[in-house]
């Protein structure tokens, strides 16, 4: 069902998401101290490309919330927020909720995305 899921999201909005993630990844990538923080983008783009049958897992570690707290100051609210009302549209409908809580899972992750590990179901 995760295929399907996949498939149906990748063709309604999957890719676009995946490509703000990208721009997001390069735009880091211009400055030698961004790098591994663009990095980081662009393995949330490939989640943000097929996110069913995954989920995240955070970790408390004093080096990564000194990191998101300047990531959430640059990029992620940004990202978070076009995540978040995207979600929110998709949940108006009951066929589109899956894709609203995927949708809140890319939020989450692009409020805190360092210290997280994405999981395969």
């Amino acid at each position: 069902m995760s295929f399907l899921g996949n498939i149906i999201w990748f063709l309604f909005g999957g890719l676009i998401g995946a490509l703000v993630w990208f721009v997001a990844g390069i735009l880091w990538c211009i400055t030698i101290i961004g790098i591994p923080v663009g990095i980081q983008c662009f393995k949330i783009a490939g989640l943000s490309l097929w996110p069913f049958g995954k989920r995240i897992e955070h970790s408390e570690k004093l080096s990564s919330i000194l990191i998101n707290i300047l990531w959430i100051l640059i990029s992620g609210i940004e990202l978070a927020v076009i995540h978040a009302v995207i979600g929110l549209i998709f949940c108006i409908t009951i066929i589109g909720i899956p894709f609203g809580k995927q949708h809140f899972k890319l939020a989450s992750l692009a409020l805190m995305p360092f210290g997280a590990e994405v999981v395969k179901d």
